[in-house]
């Protein structure tokens, strides 16, 4: 691999029909991540590879020692797959074949915790698993709204509890002493339910500096909640009530003004240990502790996340409705990016197709997709990382369990807004809406077919093969098995619960009815296949900076702020997106990101992220979430200066759409620093800086500075020293 060739000034336009027949040689800071997250290297940092073909060469061999037969053949098509485009996750490139230098690293990047009990062994247990899974490189999630609320009294200690956020705070250092493996920080995701007497407390949490810092959070958004913001109504704030409460307390479950029963989302074993209270119908007792405007604590999440781009949100209803094991798990948690929801000790896989490899006469009017050829790679991706199930190296048993019983995958693609742009379709067009609703069907589609294919030849996920008896709960949430003559007490084989029943499935069965029998009939080789992580190291690494995951890309030409080992802030790089790098290749060697006018002006379907208003960005994620059956990872980057009352608005229309999940940034200089940065930003922000002696300097967020013997941007020094982090990297 040779290093970007910087073009000629003088350079002539060339002619916008020449295809784009090779690959783009990969710019200084793609080269270095790969160098630096995947390059397979001894424990002295030598390096065992030195190419990325080498890299893809040990990824397939290792999974193609998985095939009963046709060693050879299948490491051919995995290595063609990658080179076509397909690119497993940062875990599966880091450690699949690693084994002689990495023996105790996991291929999976998704885990979800097992539910925290309400005890201190419960507590203490987890963040032992948790430090466990991070140490083999994967990342977790948690719901922490399991533990009693602050000022609750325990009873075996005499004494009320700190709350959950206190414990959160354990798990926050836990993470940021544990040593991941495999070249990746530790990553966690804490999740809340709206419902929570501290749900202000989470809310409010990173306001604090340097607090929960290790943690992506997110609230847990109930229809209900939705529907009281809708209607102006009070928000009770209320926790599970015990049998020992109830008597101690003299509480009368059936006053509703102190007692709310609402479902159930418990296991039968954790509501036996807790001694929580079900009724008749099976819902939970919960003793209310204050009750709320609905409207008053949204605008408390609004004005958080507009300052802080926190908490984000999780729309579990929506995500339990349209589970795929809607009739075996219920979700609560999610991993830290947010694109797999999962149940406690849920693990998942993820891969991602590089969109812009399919593109063929980019920036022409003759340019087109190839379809037929995302479909073969597709078809290829999806055998490849079912193999990642058998070499999963997770920690736990219970996680292993779990990925072996469902075989959950998570495949979806990176570089829509560049290859939006190469084919002329601005980000917020009509056209690209469709486009990305067909490339998510077909993504799908294919991928359904394969599982049954390899079911066939394989075998289906063992969970599909289980029965399962049919209670009052299944049917209320599938009316229509009533209708086909199922009843209580019935034993219906999972395939048929997966595949007829499922609300995404049935989506499915629109298009391809006679697949979906099968799939009911024989069963599929997996439960899940599809999800769109946000994929910002695979993008800029082995993508050379093409858009990542579902994204349009965030400007042209860019800083995007990296941990280095050994350094003491984080460093800043220099990328430019890879449409403008192929624009220049192929047009104009000359074109500049932020010239207004003349002839080195990219076109305006040069879109870029904060040009896009917010609703644009939830109708491009509301089109793929149609046909992606787990859920999509996406960031709604706004100006800095953007209007709060239209940015209260995204998320009720993210909710209407449909989506699972929505969450947004808003580059705050006073508050934190984006990964990624437009120098243009940070021209406008100045830093003070207090010197020992008491006097103060001031220097703008791009300008560098020499500090305790190394070279930061101001900015960087400046949120490292703030957070606490300086030195500590």
């Amino acid at each position: 691999m040779t290093e970007l060739e910087i073009k000629s000034k003088n350079a002539s336009v060339k002619s916008v029909s020449e295809p784009l027949n090779h690959d783009l040689p990969l710019q200084p800071a793609s080269r270095d991540i790969w160098d630096k997250k995947y390059r397979l290297k001894d424990r002295h940092g030598n390096n065992q590879e030195a190419t990325v073909s080498d890299t893809f060469t040990r990824i397939a061999k290792a999974l193609a020692a998985i095939e009963s037969k046709d060693h050879k053949k299948w490491q051919e098509k995995f290595i063609w797959a990658m080179e076509s485009g397909a690119y497993p996750a940062g875990r599966i490139i880091s450690n699949a074949g690693a084994e002689k230098f990495k023996p105790a690293t996991s291929t999976i990047n998704c885990t979800v915790s097992g539910t925290i009990e309400d005890s201190m062994t419960g507590i203490l247990s987890r963040v032992h698993q948790a430090g466990l899974t991070l140490k083999a490189g994967c990342g977790i999630g948690y719901e922490f709204s399991t533990l009693r609320p602050s000022g609750a009294y325990v009873a075996g200690a005499g004494a009320t509890t700190s709350g959950p956020m206190s414990f959160m705070d354990i798990y926050d250092k836990m993470c940021f002493t544990v040593s991941s493996a495999g070249g990746r920080r530790g990553a966690q995701m804490g999740v809340f339910d709206i419902s929570h007497p501290d749900v202000r407390e989470f809310i409010l949490a990173k306001r604090e500096d340097g607090r929960l810092r290790q943690f992506n959070l997110s609230l847990l958004i109930s229809d209900d909640f939705m529907n009281a913001v809708k209607n102006d109504e009070e928000w009770p704030l209320n926790f599970p009530l015990t049998h020992k409460e109830m008597v101690s307390d003299n509480i009368n479950l059936a006053d509703s003004s102190l007692v709310l029963f609402k479902d159930n989302h418990y296991q039968a074993d954790f509501i036996k240990s807790h001694d929580y209270i079900l009724n008749e119908q099976g819902q939970i007792a919960c003793k209310i502790y204050s009750r709320i405007p609905a409207q008053r604590l949204w605008d408390m999440i609004m004005s958080n996340t507009f300052d802080y781009a926190e908490p984000g949100f999780l729309l579990i209803d929506h995500a339990n409705e349209m589970n795929n094991n809607w009739f075996c798990e219920k979700l609560r948690a999610s991993n830290p990016c947010g694109e797999q929801i999962l149940p406690p000790h849920g693990a998942c896989l993820l891969g991602s197709i590089n969109l812009v490899k399919f593109v063929k006469q980019p920036f022409s009017g003759q340019a087109q997709f190839d379809w037929e050829k995302f479909k073969e790679v597709t078809k290829v991706f999806t055998r490849m990382l079912d193999n990642v199930v058998e070499i999963n190296g997770l920690p736990l048993e219970e996680q292993r369990l779990e990925i072996q019983n469902k075989r959950r995958h998570g495949m979806g693609y990176l570089g829509l807004g560049s290859a939006l742009t190469m084919l002329k379709m601005p980000y917020n067009s009509p056209e690209a809406v469709a486009f990305t609703e067909e490339v998510s069907k077909v993504l799908a589609i294919t991928g359904w077919q394969e599982a049954l294919n390899l079911a066939k030849e394989k075998g289906p996920a063992p969970i599909l093969m289980q029965s399962f008896t049919v209670d009052q709960a299944m049917l209320n949430k599938r009316p229509e098995m009533v209708q086909d003559g199922i009843k209580i007490g019935d034993k219906i084989k999972g395939s048929v619960l997966h595949a007829k029943y499922s609300r995404y499935m049935q989506r499915i069965a629109q298009e391809q009815p006679e697949l979906v029998k099968q799939l009911a009939k024989v069963g599929a080789r997996f439960t899940h296949h599809t999800s769109i992580a946000p994929t910002g190291t695979l993008a800029l690494s082995l993508g050379n900076n093409v858009s990542n995951g579902i994204e349009p890309s965030f400007a042209h030409e860019y800083h995007r702020n990296i941990i280095r080992e050994g350094k003491k802030s984080k460093e800043s790089v220099a990328v430019s997106s890879y449409e403008l790098l192929a624009y220049r290749e192929m047009v104009n060697a000359n074109a500049e990101a932020y010239v207004t006018e003349g002839e080195n002006k990219l076109p305006n379907y040069f879109t870029v992220s904060d040009s896009i208003n917010p609703e644009e960005h939830v109708d491009i994620q509301a089109a793929a979430q149609i046909w992606i059956d787990s859920s999509i990872s996406k960031t709604i980057n706004i100006p800095t200066d953007f209007d709060y009352e239209k940015f209260k608005n995204i998320y009720l229309y993210a909710y209407d759409k449909g989506l699972k999940g929505c969450t947004t940034f808003r580059f705050n200089p006073e508050v934190h620093q984006g990964v990624l940065v437009k120098e243009t930003d940070l021209e406008k922000v100045e830093y003070e800086f207090t010197l020992a002696d008491g006097t103060t300097i001031t220097a703008k967020g791009n300008e560098e500075i020499r500090y305790d013997g190394e070279v930061h941007t101001a900015a960087n020094l400046h949120d490292a020293l703030k957070e606490g982090y300086y030195g500590k990297l």
